[in-house]
């Protein structure tokens, strides 16, 4: 009865698989073979969902598979949140932090305060503006997810917003890289710290700052960009359970309702998998030999991320409907860009401002 409980599971997690396999490929072909990099540009959680968008709207996808692609997008996508801490050190940030920190804040702050005007004007649904929110101001698409069912969202507004993050996160990637080489004069670290801010996906991030280092031979802005924006990926940890107190505390009659109840305990994985990395940076160092082992580990459960979350994305994608998105109008892409917009100049003019003053 155990076994056959989670066997239903399987034939939707066996497409995501499948979809994962296929946007690997393509972002193979796409961007090392014809685009000439050495290490693809491109997102391969944004072909996943454009793959699982094809395949959701030219396909009916029977109810044999949903049960699994279900499973997939809830706790496949948390475990891939989790396995993102392992990336993380929190001492690695200690050379540029007094200037990460505060700007990642007053981003987060400025968008969200621009967002919360543009709700009242534009009369957009406010689940919608906190997905686009935190989406444009911490992680993109991982960031929705991991909100989207905290603040109850359906799937026509985890597709809009994903899709939104997506388009001017791509955007971004393709110019800021050009832009910031020219308005810092080619200063790297100021370069990186746009890059870390001022861009929606970690993978976009270090695609631009990848564009950056081969076009003007800046490897440091490519890890000042890298660790900006996993310093900026932390602030899950206190934005989304933050969101879900926010919108759930009007909504919620029990008189028990507490934060407790809409946490997003995954989170504590996503912690102790940052204390996890630091403990083993201790434990298994070169001069013990175990060193390569690490690593080896290391980027085992790196790579496991990257299975997990895009197995989810093309969940995410299946389930998009074209339809849904077309008659939510064209309001919430308006927000989508001011939001990236907001973000850019707020990063822009705080270093031009730290520039000035130190």
């Amino acid at each position: 009865m155990f076994v056959k409980k989670y066997l239903v599971l399987l034939p939707g997690i066996i497409l995501a698989i499948i979809l994962y396999s296929l946007s690997q490929g393509f972002n193979n072909v796409i961007g090392i073979e014809l685009l000439g990099y050495s290490k693809s540009p491109i997102s391969t959680a944004m072909i996943a969902i454009l793959l699982g968008i094809c395949f959701g709207n030219f396909f009916k996808v029977r109810d044999s598979f949903q049960i699994g692609l279900d499973f997939t997008k809830e706790y496949i996508l948390k475990l891939g949140i989790i396995c993102l801490g392992i990336q993380l050190k929190p001492f690695e940030f200690l050379e540029f932090g007094k200037i990460a920190v505060p700007l990642i804040i007053i981003c987060i702050a400025s968008v969200l305060i621009v967002i919360k005007l543009l709700i009242k004007k534009l009369k957009i649904p406010s689940r919608m503006a906190y997905l686009i929110s935190i989406g444009s101001t911490v992680c993109g698409t991982t960031a929705i997810m991991a909100t989207a069912p905290i603040i109850k969202a359906n799937k026509g507004e985890i597709s809009y917003a994903v899709a939104n993050i997506t388009l001017f996160g791509i955007l971004s990637m393709l110019l800021y890289p050009y832009f910031t080489n020219f308005y810092f004069e080619g200063n790297s670290l100021f370069s990186g710290l746009f890059l870390g801010t001022a861009i929606h996906e970690t993978s976009q991030v270090a695609a631009a700052g990848l564009i950056y280092d081969q076009q003007f031979n800046s490897p440091e802005t490519l890890n000042v960009a890298t660790v900006t924006k996993l310093i900026r990926n932390t602030f899950l940890v206190i934005m989304v359970p933050l969101f879900g107190f926010l919108y759930n505390r009007g909504k919620v009659k029990d008189k028990n309702y507490s934060i407790f109840s809409i946490f997003p305990y995954f989170v504590l994985g996503f912690i102790g998998m940052i204390f996890v990395r630091n403990i083993g940076d201790q434990i298994f160092t070169l001069e013990n030999g175990n060193y390569e082992f690490w690593k080896t580990l290391i980027n085992y459960i790196k790579s496991l991320a990257t299975v997990f979350l895009t197995m989810a994305m093309a969940a995410v994608g299946i389930s998009i409907n074209l339809n849904e998105l077309k008659s939510m109008g064209y309001k919430p892409f308006v927000v989508g860009l001011i939001a990236a917009v907001t973000v850019g100049i707020v990063s822009i003019v705080s270093l031009d401002t730290f520039l000035k003053v130190f």
